[in-house]
């Protein structure tokens, strides 16, 4: 399946279920992170998982352990304002990436929860960003 397939099939089965998805997402965080893209200037939906910590959201940069940052990451550096759909609540956002001793924690807890992150740190040299979205006045 293609990428864009699987985003859209994700996109449509997360909006038409109240923010859940299922198969290989059933019961874990996920989100909706619509960002302006960096040299398309187009709207860019990317369904992905997320970690509540703290009261706050971080997503992580994992493009599955590529040695490539996914697109959306690039997005948010150019553009770090961005919209998430959490649930069935949309709301504003800022990106800031986390990085050194917190990066690191964040990461870490992840990687316990969801194994899947700790091969993909496996899989590449580069660090996997951590990045928070710092929700705007409502």
């Amino acid at each position: 399946m293609e990428p864009m397939d699987f985003n859209a099939r994700n996109i449509a089965e997360f909006r038409s279920s109240g923010g859940k998805l299922g198969g290989p997402f059933v019961g874990a965080p996920v989100l909706l992170l619509t960002t302006v893209g960096a040299k398309s200037g187009q709207q860019r939906i990317s369904p992905m998982m997320y970690l509540p910590e703290g009261g706050r959201i971080f997503v992580i940069a994992s493009n599955g352990g590529s040695d490539r940052h996914p697109s959306w990451y690039h997005n948010l550096r150019a553009t770090p304002s961005a919209t998430v759909e959490v649930g069935t609540e949309t709301y504003s956002v800022t990106a800031a990436e986390i990085t050194g001793a917190e990066r690191d924690r964040l990461y870490a807890i992840q990687a316990e929860r969801y194994p899947g992150f700790a091969t993909y740190q496996e899989r590449t040299d580069r660090v996997i960003p951590v990045v928070e979205l710092i929700r705007g006045e409502s």
